[in-house]
């Protein structure tokens, strides 16, 4: 590229924003840290330790005893169920508290009058079936339990979600991705199978080809609004010891960066030659100008213990955090390393990605790793339970947490628009197959994709990015004025044009109608008259929508007929 076309690519009128009064919430914000430490870090490491005494009291069962309890647990609900007096009961969700899910929504609709089924009990891991490689589980089982308990039979999720609280549940009912999406797709297009409570109380078992096919490929972004996840079976795929990863360093404008992204791990339409395409890819873009591009193969012991190598256990809780690691490489150019594989799935826990930099300033110091690094996640749950009416909002104005999912071919447009209009790094690139469903799913391939034959695309997927934006924009670091609202709906209008989605985890300023003209709502609207969710369940925009719900709002959904 010649430096004419790089200046040109840079050139950007800049935003100009007027320095912004502090209140008395910036200084709450600022000074968090004493009762982060002091408070959520303890009981933190308490919940984390009761969690883990959970899962060893699990393990120590049979499957036929977990099955056992799981058949139970079912009953209980379907009677749960069957309690509900729809003409004042109002309508189901599970019964699990607004500020322990993982995402940044409030969950405001659970301030409103609703009708809570409990599945808290359902937390257990019911099979490992090696014949047909699929793992059978609970939708409250979480990665990390998922993990500890298959990579010690160096087998795996297709798809192996970075943090280690994320549920089976909310990741396919929401949102889940992993740097082997661009191989296997989002975390729903690894499962074979759900078990689903529906309004009337009978449980179902979906598959892509059985007579709840329709279910099958509606369940994901759903939210929980088709009926109760009870059970999922996922695929799993044979792993190695180790994580072979190489860090390379990029260097030019955000066009040069997303090329050498795309160049680390994207085929020629239709190519499938496994040996040319890594296992493991994502790239963290630190500022306009630089980022580093990490692939990965996974290697054996003997490989990665051969001499010369060299091993990182980042799992360490005194070691760098992982993003701070990475970033070594725009100083000492391209390395490889070995990572223990289950320790390289979780790579981003203990820091949070880099949202903890924003609370605990001196968190990734050397002497508060070695020291109090033992104790790092503070539980997000905690931490969204203890911050208030005033932090919540705040937060949503002044942070960025979102997920933009966008073609392959228009990432580089997405990066320069959010440079421009959020400004925020680091940001997170990974790479997804999207995939053309037999029914047509609420997140789709752009149509006539398989007839432009572009890099990384397949007859039957076309390959999208997950841009993950994760911090605070640099006018709020700089003390601007910064409305966030506002850009919030620019980059939802940015994405319903271009063919991308917005993940439902994150805050959203969508109305009803440009929700749906983002997602397709067809074969959603089907199931949902189909299988008796319309009346009992809450649609998918109005668990999605902002806001507390008002009275007239709640009783409008609870009103809806077939």
């Amino acid at each position: 590229m010649s430096s004419r076309s790089t200046r040109t690519s840079n050139m950007k009128t800049p935003i100009v924003r007027p320095k912004r009064k502090k209140t008395w919430v910036d200084h709450l914000v600022r000074f968090r840290w004493i009762f982060v430490v002091f408070f959520m870090l303890p009981i933190s490491v308490i919940l984390h330790f009761l969690t883990y005494l959970g899962e060893l009291r699990s393990e120590s069962k049979s499957y036929k005893q977990r099955q056992k309890e799981h058949d139970e647990n079912v009953l209980k609900a379907i009677k749960r169920l069957k309690e509900r007096n729809p003409s004042k009961d109002g309508l189901v969700c599970t019964a699990r508290k607004p500020w322990v899910s993982v995402g940044m929504r409030n969950v405001d609709y659970k301030r409103a009058r609703h009708f809570d089924v409990d599945l808290s009990a359902l937390c257990n891991i019911l099979e490992i079936d090696h014949k047909r490689m699929v793992v059978k589980c609970e939708p409250m089982v979480t990665m990390g339990q998922i993990t500890r308990a298959t990579v010690p039979m160096n087998l795996a999720l297709a798809v192996v979600a970075e943090l280690e609280d994320l549920t089976i549940g909310g990741l396919i009912n929401g949102f889940g991705i992993e740097g082997s999406s661009h191989l296997y797709g989002l975390f729903s297009d690894t499962v074979v199978a759900y078990e689903i409570l529906l309004a009337d109380g009978r449980v179902v078992r979906a598959t892509q080809d059985n007579e709840y096919s329709d279910l099958f490929y509606a369940v994901p972004w759903s939210q929980g609004t088709l009926g109760l996840l009870i059970c999922a079976e996922i695929k799993l795929i044979p792993i190695k010891e180790y994580m072979k990863l190489t860090y390379k360093p990029v260097r030019g404008n955000l066009r040069d960066l997303v090329d050498g992204y795309i160049d680390s791990f994207a085929p020629e339409f239709g190519e499938t030659d496994g040996k040319k395409v890594p296992d493991f890819v994502e790239t963290l873009i630190y500022n306009p100008h630089e980022a580093v591009c990490m692939t990965g193969k996974y290697a054996s012991k003997e490989e990665a213990e051969k001499k010369g190598n060299t091993i990182n256990r980042t799992g360490w809780w005194f070691k760098p955090w992982f993003f701070q690691h990475a970033q070594k490489a725009l100083q000492k150019g391209e390395f490889v390393e070995f990572i223990p594989t289950r320790e390289y799935y979780h790579r981003h826990t203990r820091s949070l990605f880099w949202e903890v930099e924003l609370i605990l300033l001196f968190a990734d110091q050397w002497w508060f790793r070695l020291f109090l690094g033992w104790m790092m996640p503070p539980k997000i749950s905690l931490m969204k339970a203890t911050q208030g009416e005033a932090l919540r909002n705040y937060y949503h104005e002044m942070h960025v947490v979102q997920d933009l999912l966008v073609p392959l071919h228009k990432v580089s447009d997405a990066l320069e628009w959010a440079d421009r209009e959020m400004e925020v790094y680091p940001i997170w690139l990974c790479p997804h197959k999207l995939y053309k469903h037999p029914h047509k799913a609420m997140v789709y391939p752009e149509p006539g994709f398989e007839q432009e034959r572009r890099r990384g695309d397949t007859v039957d997927a076309q390959m999208y990015t997950d841009i993950g934006l994760y911090y605070s924009p640099r006018p709020v670091l700089r003390g601007e004025v910064f409305d966030g609202v506002g850009a919030v709906r620019q980059m939802e209008s940015w994405l319903i044009d271009n063919h991308g989605f917005e993940t439902q985890y994150a805050v959203t300023e969508l109305s009803e109608k440009d929700f749906w003209r983002m997602f397709d709502g067809e074969l959603y609207d089907k199931c949902r008259r189909k299988y008796k969710a319309v009346g009992n369940f809450m649609s998918v925009y109005y668990k999605s929508k902002k806001g507390n719900k008002t009275e007239e709002e709640v009783r409008e959904a609870e009103n809806v007929q077939f």
